[in-house]
């Protein structure tokens, strides 16, 4: 996937773009989906938050496999699928300041909310500029 989405470019989308639309399955095996806010790291670990009695956590608790749409700036968007993990305790506080730099005023160090990160291990790129539009995917090559 290196030549086709680097690390860099794929940090830069998400910081740009902000916004993504967050799959997960709940424990009785239900899809659903959320509009979310989006913080990456540099080394491409996408952050989020949830309210701590969410869904999204009940359901990342039961099946941590979990798949984004990020972004549609000029026709560009990105299909992301990876592993999550709910953070607490010192790797809360290690990230926190990272979604807090993207997301400044978020709530995400309240008692009540729970960090999350998605480590990426598949990516699409789909860009309707182009007359067919152009996919490029694979495998997340990064770590």
């Amino acid at each position: 996937m290196s030549e086709a989405l680097s690390c860099t470019d794929f940090v830069d989308f998400v910081r740009d773009a902000r916004l993504g639309v967050l799959a997960t399955v709940s424990a009785s095996g239900e899809a659903q989906a959320a509009l979310v806010d989006l913080a990456v790291t540099d080394a491409g670990d996408l952050l989020l938050n949830s309210w701590d009695e969410g869904r999204k956590v009940a359901n990342i608790e039961a099946h941590p496999k979990v798949a984004l749409v990020i972004g549609w700036k000029g026709g560009v968007s990105l299909q992301v699928e990876g592993t999550a993990e709910l953070l607490t305790g010192d790797r809360r506080e290690a990230y926190g300041p990272t979604y807090l730099d993207q997301l400044a005023g978020a709530r995400i160090l309240s008692d009540r909310f729970v960090l999350i990160r998605v480590r990426p291990a598949w990516l699409r790129r789909y860009d309707a500029t182009t007359r067919p539009p152009t996919v490029v995917e694979g495998a997340c090559d990064w770590y």
